[in-house]
């Protein structure tokens, strides 16, 4: 059975389709097939099954941080309405029972009273949802480092202050929308009156598709394109709402679960759907990463294994790439494009930037990369150096000739390469080797 499996999927992927509608199906499924290997491999899992943990912590602090904002604008009694519509998948008793019971407890939360030491402790339980859903985005785009404690301060508090205004604002403006005089009256006249209803039908839809599609494109510490955000978004909105409405139907008929469990079943109803709600706005993030990247979809790609001497080569060019568009005052360039014109894969790519990033001579800016330092604080040799790496500090006695002849050589090089790297990048362009270094 496992060879026939592995042979269904070498066809598919080496199959090439004749169509446009042939290539999208064809797309779909190895997207499927892409996003099962992934489930197979279990972080996901384990990234959701941590997610609902750090939840039950902190969902009470964020919500009591929502509902004082809320409260202090006059609107705090639509944050009630919007648990219900997160919870409706655990039924209308349920979740009804829940959101009461949340947003008494809630309502009880004095910030106010709790002095700048409580209030600290009330901010980092909410910042660390986020700051955990971050760190799952970042290792499903592949991102080795996240966003710096400033910066991830400050957009933590706009999501936590800002989010809560804006969602339940499109909520009221939407609701009163629909229930204004001149909707009502449209909505009497028989084209129009069906066309309503299947807008207040897709309204929930919407609404998810949206909150997913904004999550996919700003949580992530990398470039995301409108496109691939989208994409996960609306593949995401639609399981999440397709998966609610199943999952209150199995709600409905686990009588077996309530006579063994008692009051303590809709605990477990409400760990179970947790779990599938993070599983889910993962598996959406990990497809907008196939739309913007489809290449990294296939099984049959083969990082291939750089050599000492393409190492060394290949990251004074990126320096030099990244360090030329910096002298020259343009934009700096993306990792996409840099790979690209280094003829490497990302993954080879992020490699060559290991030791570039760890040591201070490369920042990573959303994608972007950014010199550091002054190219003019440090000489060609010094970086060839860093390139290099460390020498072991313990060697044995046979080998420790080499090391000698190859210290020998490295000083050699260090003697002819003095001169700074800045100077080195003006070289190219006063003896007229212009190259896409500075353009």
């Amino acid at each position: 059975m496992t060879k026939t499996l592995q042979n269904l999927r070498l066809q598919l992927w080496q199959r090439q389709a004749k169509s446009r509608l042939g290539h999208a199906c064809l797309l779909g499924l190895r997207a499927l097939d892409a996003l099962i290997a992934v489930f197979a491999e279990g972080r996901l899992s384990l990234w959701a099954m941590s997610l609902v943990y750090t939840t039950l912590l902190s969902l009470t602090p964020m919500l009591a941080l929502s509902f004082s904002l809320l409260k202090a604008l006059g609107v705090h009694n639509s944050l009630e309405p919007m648990l219900l519509q997160m919870l409706q998948a655990l039924g209308p008793e349920q979740a009804q029972q829940v959101a009461t019971t949340v947003i008494e407890f809630v309502s009880k939360v004095q910030v106010g009273v709790l002095g700048s030491v409580g209030v600290a402790l009330l901010l980092y339980s909410a910042i660390s949802l986020i700051q955990k859903v971050e760190s799952a985005f970042n290792e499903v785009w592949q991102v080795e480092r996240a966003r710096g404690l400033p910066q991830r301060l400050s957009e933590y508090l706009a999501v936590l202050m800002v989010g809560p205004v804006v969602v339940f604002s499109a909520l009221g403006l939407t609701a009163g929308a629909l229930s204004s005089r001149w909707v009502a009256w449209l909505a009497e006249l028989p084209p129009l009156g069906f066309l309503f209803a299947t807008i207040a039908s897709l309204l929930p839809y919407l609404l998810m598709v949206g909150m997913f599609t904004f999550v996919y494109g700003f949580i992530p510490n990398a470039r995301v394109k409108a496109r691939a955000a989208f994409a996960g978004g609306l593949v995401a909105g639609l399981l999440w709402q397709t998966l609610s409405f199943s999952f209150a139907v199995f709600v409905s008929g686990a009588t077996n679960y309530n006579a063994i469990y008692s009051g303590f079943a809709i605990v477990i109803f409400v760990l179970i759907w947790l779990y599938l709600s993070w599983l889910v706005l993962l598996a959406g993030s990990q497809i907008a990463y196939f739309v913007q990247y489809p290449e990294r979809m296939s099984p049959l790609r083969v990082t291939p294994v750089l050599a000492g001497r393409a190492r060394e080569q290949l990251g004074l060019a990126l320096m030099a790439l990244v360090a030329g568009r910096f002298i020259a005052g343009t934009p700096p360039a993306l990792r996409t494009e840099l790979a690209k014109e280094l003829a490497v894969t990302d993954e080879a790519l992020s490699l060559l930037a290991a030791p570039l990033l760890s040591e201070g001579y490369l920042a990573d800016s959303g994608g972007a990369w950014l010199p550091a330092k002054d190219p003019a604080s440090y000489s060609m040799a010094t970086l060839w150096q860093q390139l290099r790496g460390a020498a072991p500090s313990h060697l044995p006695l046979a080998g420790q000739p080499c090391a000698s002849w190859l210290h020998a050589a490295e000083q050699a090089a260090v003697a002819h390469g003095a001169m700074s790297f800045r100077d080195w990048l003006l070289s190219l362009s006063t003896a007229g080797e212009k190259t896409t270094l500075s353009q």
